[in-house]
């Protein structure tokens, strides 16, 4: 068959009505609910202006892509057949955790500066943005800090490493690195969340331990130590386990990588305990209340995380409205776009304003008992409200964009995989609700903290003060179990609008009360009706 000469009318198609690339982003000055946010916490503004830049550079999103595009590989032995049970990733990965850790994520918190938490917190919530997978080790090497106070030894060899700003991703042992992560292995297969179930076994080794036993799920398995709970005689009791020992591995057996939904730039994995050597964290017997200590910390950044996925979310949609055009008109200026993506930011708003808040609590802790006692009733309200928020309006942020949005080269898959997690990893929605009515009901400083918190709003907007007493009558005491769920989200609103009203602009604070504080409205985004989103759009930038 002959080859015919390309005809001159085959030339390429002009591409029309499609956005320009984004190319660099600012985190930090293109995000006014941010800004205002850390304001409220008292946290520094200066490194979190340098991180949001650095973040949002082109370069840094294309580190992220590779990141999820090539996954990371378990290598079990090496040519020569020596066992390696390393886990090697894209440099995009090394890229990304060398930036985050060298601007403090892990270590701000730990440093005495002023506001520490709320400035972490804000990382997350532009980490996530950009790429969360590796939010996760760096998440748990922030969070195990204040666990290892409960062992001198441990602490000292320990907490300065993980509050280094070095990133250093060498298989060494302890005494010979720069900085180092730590992750966890908690969850057993007959257990789950059901931690009091935990098989593996703890025999004492002079002074140190052996841990046999199979761990389900092994966060981020190429930390440098993991928190690990254990069987040890006298009860279920916290252990660290070093990954690397002076000249060979801790007998620690990666059985495999799970295969995930979404988080894919990060390593999970099935791991065996071959009596692994191991510390002693906290007392014998005590091995939850140890553990939780860390939990509490890493619930923070479960509530700002996903935060940070809608933003993400929105970001890209409201770029795509401000350029596409559809019926002769911009997208951006028809009124029904205008009020699905005025109702999108309210979420984020929210979110962003209740976590920042909680942030701010856990620092104030040490300075009184009502902020200690309002972190933790606050952390899981903020926990359970934006995780579930945060899957519906990456779906209706996807749905802005039509086909572009379903398609790998956007950013909205990685986000929507990525959604559920944070409401799985640390507490599914019911153990969470579960928490908070155990909390309500043995600490009465964190229902009375929560109290005062919800009331100091009382009196700025008359339909607020009218859902409070409203809830104050559904639920004069607390709920029953089966009306959890019902009572954290109302809780949850509540607290969000409390916020929003003692330091949001004020078209935040009565769009937010309007449309989620008892209004008769319908379930899907854009239940805005007539009311102007104008105010609200403008804070997402310029409309080209």
């Amino acid at each position: 068959m002959p080859i015919l000469p390309p005809s001159a009318s085959a030339a390429p198609c002009e591409v029309r009505n499609q956005p320009p690339d984004r190319g660099d982003v600012d985190l930090w000055t293109s995000d006014p609910a941010l800004r205002e946010a850390v304001a409220r916490a008292g946290a520094p503004a200066a490194p979190l202006a340098v991180y949001g830049r650095e973040m949002g550079r082109a370069e840094m999103r294309a580190a992220g892509r590779a990141a999820n595009r090539n996954a990371p590989e378990l290598v079990p032995r090496d040519s020569a057949g020596q066992t390696l049970d390393e886990v090697r990733f894209d440099p995009g990965w090394h890229c990304l955790m060398r930036t985050s850790i060298g601007a403090g994520y892990a270590a701000l918190p730990w440093e005495g500066g002023p506001a520490g938490h709320a400035a972490h917190a804000a990382m997350v919530y532009m980490a996530a943005q950009i790429e969360p997978g590796h939010c996760c080790p760096l998440t748990m090497t922030y969070a195990a800090h204040p666990a290892l106070a409960a062992s001198d030894a441990l602490a000292a060899a320990w907490q300065p490493l993980l509050a280094s700003r070095r990133y250093d991703p060498a298989p060494r042992p302890l005494a010979e690195k720069q900085g180092a992560t730590l992750g966890m292995a908690l969850t057993e297969t007959q257990g789950g969340s059901d931690l009091r179930a935990t098989a593996t076994r703890a025999e004492p080794d002079g002074e140190a331990w052996r841990l046999t036993g199979h761990k389900w799920f092994c966060s981020a398995p190429m930390s440098d130590g993991f928190l690990t709970l254990a069987r040890a005689p006298g009860g279920l009791t916290c252990f660290l386990v070093p990954r690397w020992l002076p000249g060979e591995g801790n007998a620690i057996r990666l059985l495999r990588l799970k295969d995930k939904l979404g988080n894919r730039s990060n390593a999970s994995a099935e791991i065996e305990y071959d009596r692994a050597l191991a510390w002693q964290l906290g007392e014998i017997g005590d091995g939850i209340r140890t553990i939780l200590t860390m939990v509490h910390h890493t619930r923070l950044d479960t509530a700002l995380a996903p935060a940070g996925l809608m933003r993400a979310a929105l970001s890209e949609a409201h770029h795509w409205v401000a350029y596409r055009t559809a019926f002769q008109k911009r997208l951006i200026d028809q009124p029904l776009m205008r009020a699905v993506l005025a109702d999108l930011a309210l979420d984020v708003e929210g979110a962003v304003a209740l976590g920042l808040r909680v942030a701010a609590a856990v620092d104030r802790a040490r300075d009184g008992e009502a902020e200690a006692a309002l972190a933790r009733i606050a952390v899981a309200l903020a926990k359970f409200q934006t995780n579930k928020q945060a899957p519906a309006m990456i779906a209706e942020a996807m749905e802005v964009l039509g086909g572009n949005g379903y398609i790998e080269d956007c950013p909205l898959p990685m986000l929507y995989r990525e959604a559920p997690l944070n409401g799985i990893w640390e507490g599914s929605a019911n153990v969470i609700c579960l928490d908070i009515l155990r909390t309500l009901a043995r600490e009465p400083l964190a229902a009375d903290a929560l109290a005062a918190e919800l009331h100091a709003a009382a009196g700025a907007d008359r339909l607020y003060d009218a859902e409070l007493r409203a809830h104050a009558a559904r639920w004069p005491g607390l709920p029953n179990e089966a009306e959890a769920r019902w009572y954290a989200e109302q809780t949850a609103l509540l607290l969000t609008a409390s916020v929003l009203l003692r330091g949001a602009p004020d078209a935040v604070a009565e769009a937010f009360i309007a449309t989620r504080l008892g209004a008769r409205r319908g379930r899907a985004a854009g239940a805005f009706g007539r009311r102007e989103s104008g105010a609200l759009l403008d804070r997402l930038g310029p409309s080209a």
